[in-house]
Parts: structure tokens; C-alpha cells; sequence
């Protein structure tokens, strides 16, 4: 079913089966996996929106490439967090009339918080230029992780010896293991997984990102000693933005996701205190270059908040993952490896 048809069916339904009761309407968010910080901050969405009476799926993925098309392709995908880096360089290919158009329909809800690029690996490894010659897990296909590290490996020249497509559990198990030497993740501090799964025995550190290059295509910034609790001194690294992005909805979707952006405008200050800790560095206004906010988002924030509902609210968790048809090419995907492995 075409996405047109899938949104035309949906507000039939909700006109006839409907009309004339109170009801919530639905909406998926596509994050990343259960130990990323776009699957926390999903969570705490949830449960944010839950007590108002909306209901929140959250779609677990590998990340901001696969999001990104799903929120163009799936009409059960409204929403989704991706990378700035990953809607910059979807924008700027002009070669493809599917990137084109995916830039089109893709709008920004809000702008959210700096992630930061963690270079966990061996001791001994002193920088970024180390490593040249190096085993890296780069994350898997699909991710923002992914591309962020070709990226960076591009513009920098270092080249390592083998660059590892492997999601981040999968990398930090390798990493133990002694199979590759380092792994990039691309993620809102704390990280989860770092913080449940990585312990000082283990040998392990963060690595500095400072090479001259990529400073000059990425924001510098800090990973703060005792982050977690094995990294003992601050490390110096760069950020990309996480941005909520939502399809360019005319109809009974752009309501929805309007009165989901009003909740959480209205409500963020709840979030900062008992959210994810990056929901204490989010700015809502923050100005994201070539970006507008989506419309649909910006007209409800003024209105009047919808109350809380009176039971007591829990988050209910992922209902699944981002669904894709079989043998399905993602456009983004193919254009970061026509474009990277020229």
C-alpha cells in the first residue's frame, strides 16, 4: 500500500469508526536499540505523552539512515531521531530523485541534543590518527554510527586496516575479544551500554577525536571525566545534533504529530528533571542550519496543554522493530556507499 493510500485509509477510519467519541490517535518513533540514547529518550516520551492520553510506539532500529527512510517510506513510521550530519548529507546529493524528494518531505519537529562521537578502544591507542592501519567497527548498515565514520575516516585520511559493519553490542563483544582494536559509537552521554557493559578490568578507554580535519566539519566538544565510571579523565571529541524529524504530513497526521510536539514543548521541563540526563542540554529553539521547523509542530505550540489523565502511567517498551519488505533498498544507504567508495 503506497503511503498516500495507507494515510487516506487511516483518516477514513478514523472519520467513520470514530466520530463523535473521544479518542487518541497514534504514533510510532523510530530510535535506534535498546541500549542507544534515542531508544531512552523514546521511553521517556512515552511515558510523557501516555499521561495526556496519546499513545507512543517506539521502534527499535539500527539507526539514523534507516530511520530516516522509514519515516519517509512507512506510513506507521511518523516520527523519527536521526543525525544532523545524516540529514546534511541526504540534502546536499542532488544526483538521486529519491534523496531529492526524501529532503523534501522530511521536516524537522525539534532539534535535541549534541551526540556525541565515543572512540572506545585499546589503551595504547593515543588518538584518532591511531587508527591508521587499526580494526574498527564502524556500526552497522543502516546506522547514523555508520556513516559518521566514513565521514570522518574521509575527511581525516587515516585509514584503517579494516573497517568492521557490526552493530554496537556485537562491536563492544569483538572489542573484549581482542577481534578489532576500536569501535565508534555515535551517542547522547552517558551511553547505556557503556555504562552497563564496559568496567575498568577490561582495559579499555576513549580515544580523542582532534585531528585538524575533522574539527573543521564537526562541533568540538568534551566527554567529561567520570562520565562512566571507569574514564577517569576528560576526553576531547566532536558532536553532531540529534533532530526529530516527521514526513510532511497534510492531513490528519499533521494534527497528530502537532498535538505530540505541543506535549512535549509544554512538558519539557518534566522531562529534564525525571528523563534521560541529556534531557537537561536539549534546546528547543536551538537554530539548526538549512533547517525550518515543520509547521505542524510549530502552530500547536501556543495552545492550551491537554490535561494529565488520572491513572498512573508506565512505559510499555518497544512494539517492535522498524519494519522493512523484504530484499527492500534503502536509497540513502546505497548513495553514502556510491558516493564513499569512489
Amino acid at each position: 500500500m503506497t503511503r498516500g493510500l495507507a494515510i487516506a485509509v487511516k483518516a477514513m477510519l478514523a472519520i467513520f469508526i470514530f466520530a463523535g467519541s473521544t479518542f487518541a490517535l497514534d504514533l510510532n518513533l523510530a530510535t535506534g536499540n535498546e541500549k542507544g540514547t534515542y531508544y531512552q529518550f523514546g521511553l521517556n516520551l512515552q511515558q510523557l505523552v501516555r499521561a495526556k492520553g496519546m499513545e507512543l510506539g517506539i521502534l527499535t532500529s539500527s539507526g539514523s539512515i534507516e530511520n530516516l527512510y522509514a519515516v519517509y517510506k512507512k506510513p506507521q513510521t511518523q516520527l523519527g531521531i536521526v543525525q544532523s550530519d545524516v540529514l546534511a548529507f541526504t540534502s546536499r546529493i542532488q544526483s538521486s530523485p529519491t534523496l531529492i524528494r526524501i529532503a523534501e518531505k522530511t521536516k524537522m519537529v525539534f532539534p535535541l541534543y549534541d551526540e556525541e562521537i565515543h572512540i572506545l578502544g585499546k589503551k595504547d591507542i593515543a588518538d584518532f590518527n591511531s587508527l591508521e592501519g587499526k580494526r574498527v567497527a564502524v556500526g552497522e548498515k543502516g546506522s547514523g554510527t555508520y556513516l559518521t565514520a566514513r565521514l570522518l575516516f574521509e575527511v581525516s585520511g587515516v585509514k584503517p586496516k579494516e573497517m568492521v559493519m557490526t552493530g554496537t553490542n556485537e562491536a563492544l563483544s569483538s572489542l573484549k575479544a581482542g577481534r578489532i582494536d576500536a569501535m565508534l559509537y555515535v551517542a547522547g552521554l552517558p551511553v547505556k551500554l557503556f555504562n552497563d557493559e564496559v568496567a575498568e578490568s577490561d582495559g579499555l578507554a576513549l580515544i580523542p577525536a582532534t585531528d585538524k580535519e575533522i574539527v573543521r566539519f564537526y562541533r568540538q566538544t568534551k566527554i567529561p571525566a567520570g562520565t562512566y565510571a571507569w574514564q577517569t579523565t576528560e576526553v576531547n571529541t566532536v558532536a553532531v545534533k540529534a533532530v526529530l524529524v516527521s514526513y510532511d504530513f497534510r492531513n490528519l497526521e499533521c494534527e497528530t504529530v502537532g498535538r505530540f510536539s505541543q506535549i512535549l514543548f509544554q512538558n519539557i521541563g518534566r522531562l529534564r528533571e525525571t528523563g534521560h540526563p541529556k534531557w537537561k542540554s536539549v534546546d528547543l529553539d536551538f537554530k539548526l542550519k538549512n533547517w525550518e521547523q515543520y509547521d505542524c509542530a510549530k502552530k500547536y505550540l501556543t495552545a492550551p496543554a491537554p490535561p494529565d489523565q488520572l491513572a498512573p502511567v508506565t512505559p510499555v517498551g518497544p512494539v517492535g522493530p522498524v519494519a522493512g519488505s523484504p530484499g527492500e533498498i534503502n536509497p540513502i544507504m546505497n548513495a553514502v556507499e556510491e558516493i564513499l567508495n569512489r
